[in-house]
């Protein structure tokens, strides 16, 4: 557009300069157009500067980034989902996250096989299941009953329970003391991932090493 306006704007002066009108007419009239036809370019030069400064910040529709699809990119695990007729959105931050409720485990009936991440469930390592937290994010249990602390890594989707808000593995309920009684008041917050690894977190079998942000004062 802009080389368009360009060689408007030239052509004619260029023309007068190649024919013989420049040659056959008085010089003083040519000398006099000529002055005229240069006044006009001197004011249209502030138009040109707006044309430059438009294209140079000009920005195609196809090069803006178009926002994706909710739930396009996201990963399997963190995908809406439906249990028992219950619609379920996963967390896509652990920020600020904390929660209070009842907190069960689950052992026997489910070592060995798949949880919701793809691990192998071991009813002997530090893991939980939670309904909506970011799989593999640690959160910190706190058992309201006997002021005991724990601290899991969610690899697994549950409890589908009502009232219940988080499944511990066995190994956790042990540490916790709810081994023999089977469920207790906790209260949970999340802590974040491990850092290191690819994306600045570990990956999803990675030990606990301590260096978390814990907000004070919700416990």
């Amino acid at each position: 557009m802009l080389s368009r306006v360009i060689v408007g704007i030239i052509a004619p002066l260029a023309v007068i300069l190649k024919t013989d009108i420049w040659m056959a007419a008085p010089v003083k009239e040519c000398i006099a157009g000529a002055k005229r036809y240069l006044r006009m370019l001197k004011r249209l030069i502030p138009i040109f500067c707006c044309i430059l400064v438009l294209s140079a910040c000009a920005v195609k529709k196809s090069d803006v980034a178009q926002p994706p699809e909710p739930g396009k990119y996201l990963r399997s695990s963190q995908r809406p989902y439906t249990v028992l007729g219950r619609r379920y959105e996963p967390l896509q931050t652990h920020e600020g996250f904390f929660q209070t409720g009842v907190a069960s485990w689950y052992g026997k009936d489910f070592h060995g096989k798949k949880t919701s991440n793809g691990e192998i469930y071991n009813m002997n390592a530090m893991t939980a299941a939670h309904k909506t937290l970011p799989l593999g994010v640690y959160v910190k249990v706190h058992n309201r009953d006997n002021g005991r602390d724990a601290i899991v890594r969610v690899n697994d989707r549950g409890p589908f329970v009502k009232g219940r808000i988080i499944d511990l593995s066995y190994a956790a309920a042990k540490k916790l003391g709810i081994d023999v009684a089977g469920a207790a008041t906790a209260r949970i917050v999340g802590l974040g991932f491990c850092a290191g690894g690819a994306g600045g977190h570990k990956g999803a079998g990675a030990p606990y090493n301590g260096h978390f942000f814990l907000p004070v004062g919700v416990f």
